[in-house]
């Protein structure tokens, strides 16, 4: 004897049926490749490539310009190590910098010894973002601008070249 569903289970059994014989013709095809376009095929210039690393941001504070400022005082350090004033500011300017916001400790003490270590500054938007380079290492911070409107306290050298 043969038992035929009826009701809401017949017609949802009968539903998942036709469904199942209308999609069974239906087998996933791979996709045939298509030619990408180059910038040579449509002479259209590739984009210059995007800097991956800090750059000057000269809009912007301090803060956003410390990771440049410290990048270019890095590379000056680990060429030089403490180096002197003049090639530390002309790397900063070389970069984008603006000198006549700068200052820079001399080299040398008053009795004409090695300083035993050199500070650059630069007035960036009301703050300064400060570099120092010693024997052992360079290191910074942000710093606000002193009532006198220069970043360093003391005898700095005149950026004069």
């Amino acid at each position: 004897m043969r038992v035929r569903p009826t009701g809401r289970l017949g017609a949802a059994l009968a539903l998942t049926i036709a469904a199942v014989i209308a999609l069974s013709g239906c087998v996933a095809q791979e996709p045939e490749p298509t030619a990408t376009p180059t910038a040579e095929a449509n002479n259209t210039p590739e984009p210059d490539a995007t800097p991956t690393g800090p750059i000057l941001r000269p809009g912007e504070a301090a803060a956003g310009n410390r990771q440049f400022f410290d990048m270019l005082n890095n590379e000056s350090f680990d060429a030089n190590g403490r180096g002197d004033g003049r090639s530390i500011v002309d790397k900063l300017v070389e970069n984008g910098f603006e000198k006549q916001d700068m200052e820079v400790t001399p080299d040398a003490t008053a009795i004409g010894l090695a300083a035993d270590s050199i500070v650059v500054s630069v007035r960036i938007k009301g703050e300064c973002l400060i570099g120092q380079f010693t024997a052992d290492n360079y290191s910074s911070s942000i710093e606000p601008l002193l009532g006198t409107g220069s970043c360093l306290v003391g005898k700095t050298r005149p950026i004069d070249w």
